[in-house]
């Protein structure tokens, strides 16, 4: 959460996307709603959606993260250029990814700016919790 003026604070933002020609949404689901069940703001934008239009839907909707789904292969085309969009529309936000993406490119998806990646089984808990950890603490402005 993110502390108000001595307001009721405000729940961080998260955009769940699905780039590229993917349409298994499922564990994106699950993941949207493990979000809001933990009193997150989740904004979910549906299968087959361009870098671009989820570049556009995080610089609309203010999120303060975005989450990558992926299980077709393209993570390391799709992630990257999401990541240059965001940065390309001065948004500055923490982006992670999931899906299906070996080992071996994990530490190649973090030097072009994804934070952290998750795999099948992660724990659900897990992912609140880097999320809590890892958002920052002041409201923007």
């Amino acid at each position: 959460m993110i502390e108000g003026n001595g307001l009721t604070p405000k729940p961080y933002r998260v955009l769940i996307a699905k780039p590229g020609l993917d349409g298994h949404d499922r564990g994106a689901k699950v993941i949207v709603r493990a979000l809001r069940d933990a009193g997150f703001e989740v904004i979910y934008t549906g299968i087959r959606q361009t870098p671009e239009m989820i570049a556009q839907t995080a610089l609309q909707e203010d999120v303060d993260a975005v989450g990558l789904s992926l299980l077709s292969g393209a993570h390391m085309t799709l992630f990257p250029q999401i990541t240059k969009l965001l940065k390309q529309n001065g948004l500055s936000v923490l982006v992670f990814g999931g899906g299906i993406i070996p080992d071996e490119d994990v530490p190649k998806l973090k030097k072009k700016g994804v934070d952290q990646v998750f795999g099948p089984g992660t724990p659900l808990s897990a992912i609140v919790e880097y999320l809590n950890a890892r958002l920052p603490r002041v409201q923007k402005k």
